[in-house]
């Protein structure tokens, strides 16, 4: 979104949405995650470019793209100085302030400043990735081998993965990814940095300023950034966290526009957009708009209630929790837009009508119905078998997420007891709370089953009782079974792996015997996995081909975490009838929401110099740029994204998407889709007016006259 946010996870709608179905083609400008390698095609220059596609990539690694590389907890970033300075999204920075935050002091509150570079505060878990290099290897990796022979595919990976990890050496990383379900295979080599520190972070209330009404939405007045800083070994090689490491010296580094933008400016976007799913056939937007995200949407609720639950008795585990709830809770609100705009996109009509043209192209030609007659077909059978039980193993799937349940029902499928042995620490760890609250929520989601689909262990503890009765015994059992010491301690755990699947099938636990009896339906439910599975594998790729070469257009790669490009311009929206946004927000607007109550309580210092209009040199028209919006293509992954103006110079940070605009994993709506970007001039007027961090500055190539005469340059 971690990839919480777009700014994601992962944040109006109009009543009829025109929709673009199964986009194949390049050069539509707002549309599409490309790789790196194929802007040449993209005719940039008419768009507005005023350098080469070379100076933006270039196989040599000299282009701005090694100036973006990606921060471990799954966001985006880029290097702003020539000593390791990193600019990101406050909410991606966050699970660093958490861990380091205590009940007296709680830094995903109030920020973090550094006084100096020696107060630079280490980013527990965090490490960069740099992208040294990228290349298309799809006819190296199938030359020579017959379609749909994967093993032999495999094994040509592979071979190819050790020739070029031979060559890059032992402190890179090599990896070779297939894009599209097969359509291309990509090879990369990246680098990571394992030092990394919070140099200045916003208080929550600018960072995150408007919480959970303003998520997703526009108009929009948060100043999501941080600065972090890479640090290696003073050899230049990458280390653990040390006094004696040294700032990283980037290749590259992304200079900074303080002239700012206008509407329509083209605006470009190098980041780490986490996944999308754009050609997914009917059947598969199908089972996730109607099944798969409204149960995500509630089970996920679930958690947010527990963890709630577990802090207002524990203020240590309030302070802990509470970057998961704000994860949890953008991921709901983006599940629930994508539901809401995927039916009134009818996306599954308009996918059910591509469909038809193709089946009618491939039935019109005996070459063509022989390569590709069976894809869709095929596709159709295998959701057709699975659609008997889809709404029972979505229960199943996640009862066995339960650790207990995992641990248990591992043991009784052969798992090797090592690998038990090892997760019973993680497991005993579990928040008893939250077990209780998702079986709970399970078994409720268990006894609405249609007749067809229930589950019979469940069946038998429960299906002889209902209404209030049958929810007071399914709570009780709930308890009993993730609250007692044998399911809470290392001890009690250890105990179950020590059994054979002998004595765990003669137990009389409650929570054992129930394992055992679900035993049945969870090996049920891996078979048709399993045969979905294969379904998919043989017949997507065929399926996206056949949609290819109907089209006469090659399809962008649909993303997977994977350094992208995208373009777009500065443009405003409407989201509905009689509504237009203009895209840009300014420093008043925070006071035209400002209530003095969270989440729209600005910090008493930003008001007073929003009241003294003390902006020093970073003023526009009497106030400071804050938000803007661009036409780009992205999604979760995508938080903490360089923007650039058609210099290639940085403008903003990609923090968020409208929620008009969701659903952006399954298709794209240009008339509605928006990327959200914190102005550049309100990050330096923070860091310098707000913060008292102007040193922070002063290490950064800003260009614009004064502007940058007022940061030392």
């Amino acid at each position: 979104m971690k990839a919480r946010r777009f700014g994601m996870p992962v944040a109006g709608i109009v009543l009829a949405v025109l929709v673009i179905i199964l986009p194949l083609s390049i050069g539509h400008a707002e549309e599409g995650m490309y790789m790196m390698d194929k802007l040449d095609q993209l005719n940039l220059k008419k768009a507005g470019l005023k350098i080469k596609t070379s100076d933006i990539y270039n196989p040599n690694g000299t282009g701005l793209s090694i100036a973006a590389p990606r921060l471990s907890i799954g966001c985006s970033s880029s290097f702003v100085s020539p000593d390791g300075l990193i600019l990101t999204n406050h909410h991606c920075a966050f699970d660093a302030l958490v861990s380091a935050s205590t009940t007296k002091e709680n830094l995903a509150d109030t920020g973090y400043r550094a006084q100096s570079r020696a107060d630079e505060l280490p980013a527990k878990g965090y490490a960069v990735d740099l992208t040294l290099k990228e290349e298309d290897v799809t006819a190296k990796v199938l030359a020579g081998i017959a379609e749909g022979d994967q093993k032999a595919i495999d094994a040509r990976i592979a071979e190819l993965q050790k020739q070029e990890q031979d060559k890059a050496g032992a402190d890179k990383r090599v990896q070779i990814q297939p894009l599209t379900q097969g359509l291309y295979y990509y090879l990369f080599v990246y680098k990571r940095i394992n030092d990394v520190r919070v140099v200045y972070a916003p208080p929550s209330n600018i960072g995150y300023y408007g919480g959970d009404p303003d998520n997703f939405e526009w108009t929009r007045h948060a100043g999501d950034f941080t600065f972090l800083r890479a640090y290696v070994a003073p050899d230049g090689s990458s280390a653990e966290y040390s006094k004696d490491n040294v700032p990283y010296k980037p290749a590259k580094y992304l200079a900074v526009s303080s002239e700012g933008i206008k509407e329509n400016d083209l605006t470009m976007i190098i980041g780490y957009p986490g996944r999308t799913n754009r050609y997914r056939e009917s059947f598969s937007v199908d089972y996730n708009q109607n099944e798969r995200l409204p149960f995500l949407i509630d089970m996920l609720a679930t958690r947010v209630k527990a963890y709630e639950m577990i802090g207002s008795g524990d203020p240590e585990k309030a302070v802990e929790l509470q970057s998961e709830i704000f994860s949890l809770n953008n991921v709901i609100k983006a599940f629930e837009g994508a539901v809401l705009a995927m039916r009134r996109g009818r996306l599954i009509q308009e996918r059910e009508a591509s469909e038809a043209k193709l089946t009618a192209w491939v039935d019109a030609d005996p070459a063509r119905k022989a390569k590709y007659g069976e894809a869709l077909p095929g596709l159709k059978a295998a959701y057709g078998a699975e659609s008997k039980f889809s709404q029972k193993d979505l229960v199943l799937q996640y009862l066995n997420s339960v650790p207990t349940v995992q641990l248990i029902g591992g043991n009784l499928m052969g798992v090797q007891k090592e690998r038990l042995k090892a997760a019973v620490p993680q497991f005993a760890g579990a928040e008893p709370i939250e077990n209780r609250e998702l079986v709970k929520f399970l078994l409720r989601k268990a006894a609405a089953l249609p007749a067809g689909q229930k589950i019979d262990a469940v069946e038998k503890l429960f299906g002889s009782m209902s209404n209030e009765a049958r929810i007071k015994a399914e709570e009780e059992f709930a308890k009993n079974v993730t609250e007692d010491e044998s399911v809470t301690t290392e001890a009690g755990l250890n105990s179950f792996v020590d059994m054979s699947a002998d004595q765990l099938k003669a137990s009389k636990h409650p929570l054992v015997s129930f394992v055992v009896q679900l035993m049945p339906d969870f090996e049920a439910m891996n078979d048709r996995n399993e045969k979905l599975g294969a379904a998919l594998e043989k017949n997507r790729l065929p399926f996206i081909k056949a949609m290819t070469e109907m089209k006469k257009a090659n399809p962008y790669p649909d993303a997977n975490s994977t350094q992208r490009f995208s373009y777009g311009r500065v443009k405003g929206y409407s989201p509905r009838e009689a509504v237009t946004y203009t895209p840009f927000t300014t420093l008043d607007g925070i006071f035209q929401k400002d209530t003095g109550r969270e989440p729209f309580n600005a910090p008493a210092k930003l008001k007073e110099l929003w009241e003294r209009k003390d902006y020093g040199n970073h003023a526009v028209n009497g106030t400071v740029p804050l938000d803007f919006l661009t036409t780009n293509d992205i999604i979760g992954g995508n938080s903490g994204s360089p923007v650039m103006n058609a210099k290639g110079e940085l403008i903003g940070l990609a923090f968020d998407g409208n929620y008009e605009g969701l659903g952006n994993d399954f298709f794209f709506n240009p008339a509605l889709g928006r990327t959200i970007v914190v102005d550049i001039r309100y990050v330096m007027f923070l860091t310098d007016k707000f913060g008292d961090a102007s040193w922070i500055l002063k290490e950064m190539d800003i260009r614009g006259g004064k502007k940058a005469k007022a940061a030392g340059k």
